[in-house]
């Protein structure tokens, strides 16, 4: 990978939509705003965005963790924007923190990101092991380690 300046910005926007507040499923909705989930997904992408114009041939990066504070609410169809920074590369991670604000200029959200750079094809190899893992367990076996 290719240094990445400190303090590299990228951005990611969107509308809030009702599929974006928060529903637990079998528990189901509970408040009419922006879910913290969705906010946490919004966050990871634009951290990924710091990354792409900054990796090599044959690399990727893959998601290592993600912290999130949920500070103030934003209503659907209100504009979310998401601006993830560049704090610092360790080795092969890729530290960025994270804000969000609504479009009254709430500060919603705060948030860091990790994310681990590696050869993509090492990253297909984990990912069919564990589909081997998987599709033994299934056929009733305990599957590889």
């Amino acid at each position: 990978m290719r240094p990445i300046p400190e303090g590299y910005e990228a951005t990611f926007e969107t509308v809030v939509t009702p599929e974006m507040t928060v529903d637990f499923e079998e528990l189901g909705r509970v408040h009419p705003v922006y879910a913290t989930y969705w906010m946490t997904k919004h966050m990871e992408l634009a951290s990924r965005k710091i990354i792409l114009p900054f990796l090599e041939e044959g690399e990727d990066g893959i998601g290592h963790e993600v912290r999130v504070r949920h500070l103030a609410s934003a209503l659907p169809g209100m504009r979310v924007r998401i601006t993830a920074r560049h704090r610092r590369t360790e080795g092969n991670r890729v530290y960025a923190t994270c804000e969000a604000e609504n479009e009254l200029g709430d500060r919603i959200g705060e948030g860091e990101t990790v994310q681990v750079i590696l050869p993509r094809s090492k990253i297909e190899a984990i990912f069919e092991r564990l589909r081997r893992r998987f599709e033994e367990v299934r056929r009733g076996g305990t599957g590889p380690g």
